[in-house]
């Protein structure tokens, strides 16, 4: 599953990599992002844009966004065919930009975080599905969900599920608002190489939602890199 990651690429980066415009909007990087707070996600309808969300789907048929389920999550096995993502996994599909991910193994009697990411440090796109909620009396919701796939090479030593990096020649065609076939969907989405991709251990300080700051991504001294 993915239930934190990171957003601290600038403004500037993010549109320059996803190939959109820069937004007007206010912006701060975000290194424990968490189920229920607010994310940058790329959407594509006449243009692709940046706009901010809220993790956690509801979807648009709901009558009550409290009283309904908000997955942070869902399974790219079966998303198409569950209600509470077929729609949106055929027209409504982002990226989730982000610069790395959070998971926890065990050490000990005790689960302690690990980071991974890129390489290269460059930001890489998760695939996401997205809903608009209306109140009719009040503003427009927006969420989204985060899909997950078995686990690769290396977050497999950690955890058997994880994020859908898409890779680069896939998000355009993720995006894409004219493709509804949920077979070439589906067949975007492909195991991201582990050997791309590098983890290490961080503080526990990120296991509170209420933390934040640059040191959350600072590795544990002494603590090797997983390989």
């Amino acid at each position: 599953m993915c239930g934190r990651f990171t957003q601290h690429s600038e403004l500037t980066v993010l549109a320059q990599r996803f190939g959109t415009p820069l937004p007007t909007i206010a912006f701060q990087p975000r290194y424990n992002l968490a189920p229920g707070q607010d994310a940058l996600v790329i959407i594509q309808t006449s243009d692709r844009r940046l706009v901010p969300m809220r993790w956690g789907l509801v979807p648009a048929w709901a009558k009550d966004p409290h009283a309904t389920p908000r997955p942070i999550n869902a399974r790219s096995e079966d998303a198409a065919s569950k209600p509470m993502f077929r729609h949106a996994y055929q027209r409504r599909r982002c990226l989730v930009p982000a610069d790395g991910f959070y998971e926890w193994r065990a050490k000990g009697k005790a689960k302690v975080p690990l980071l991974f990411h890129r390489r290269d440090q460059r930001p890489f796109a998760m695939a996401g599905l997205y809903e608009s909620w209306r109140d009719p009396e009040g503003p427009e919701l927006l969420t989204f969900t985060i899909l997950t796939m078995a686990a690769n090479e290396l977050v497999r030593s950690v955890h058997d599920r994880m994020p859908v990096m898409l890779l680069p020649e896939n998000e355009a065609p993720w995006l894409d608002p004219d493709q509804h076939d949920p077979k070439s969907i589906t067949g975007l989405v492909l195991p991201y190489p582990g050997q791309l991709m590098e983890a290490y251990e961080v503080s526990t300080s990120i296991n509170s939602p209420a933390h934040e700051g640059a040191m959350l991504i600072a590795p544990v001294p002494n603590e090797p890199e997983l390989l």
